[in-house]
Order: structure tokens, then sequence, then C-alpha cells
């Protein structure tokens, strides 16, 4: 038998073993109880402070953020606030409309920008 084989043969036979003394995790006779609950979430009465691009960076950035989250990131420079946008729509999928990036950057650099 070629090595291949021998070794397909092996790797069956081991998991078959190991679902033959497998325990039964997680099965029970009685049936799961769901119970709701309420949480109380605490509010953010923070808003973003008025400045050019304000209403583009809430209709977009308020999905995800709070206004304070934002406001609390240090100063950053042009090129890292516009990485920082770019990062949200590919990496987060942060659902941004693309003509409102331009005025997004501006205005986090109006209101957190480092020259």
């Amino acid at each position: 038998m070629s090595r291949g084989i021998v070794l397909v043969i092996v790797l069956a036979a081991a998991m078959l073993i190991g679902i033959a003394v497998m325990p039964t995790v997680g099965i029970s006779a009685a049936p799961t109880e769901l119970k709701s609950v309420t949480i109380e979430l605490p509010f953010g009465d923070m808003a973003f402070p008025p400045g050019p691009g304000m209403e583009a960076a809430s209709r977009n950035c308020l999905f995800c953020h709070s206004a304070g989250m934002v406001l609390y990131q240090p100063a950053l420079s042009k090129e890292v606030w516009t990485k920082e946008v770019d990062k949200m729509i590919k990496v987060y999928k942060a659902p941004m409309n693309p003509d409102d990036i331009p005025a997004i950057v501006d205005y986090l650099m109006h209101i957190r920008g480092a020259e």
C-alpha cells in the first residue's frame, strides 16, 4: 500500500474512534427554557459639535459609534484620518455613502485634526 492510502486509513480510523468515544455533551432530557430579559443601555447624549461636515459624520458614523467615542480619539493627521475612514469601510463594512467621505475626513480634521 502506498503511504498516502495508509495515512487516509489511519486518519479515518482515528475519526471513527473519536466519534465512538465522544461523550454526548449538551444532550439533556429537559428542554431548554428561554427567558426574556430587559437591559438598560447608557444614553449617549453627546452630539458632534457644529462644523463643516457634521451632518455627513452624523449620518455615517453614528451607526456604529457614539459621538463621544469619536470626540475622545487622539488628534490625527489628515492622512491617518483618511486611513481610519477607509478601514471602517473596507474592514468593518461601514455603510458609508462614498460621496460623504471627503466631508467626513474634513470634519474629523476640524474636530480632532493634527497638522
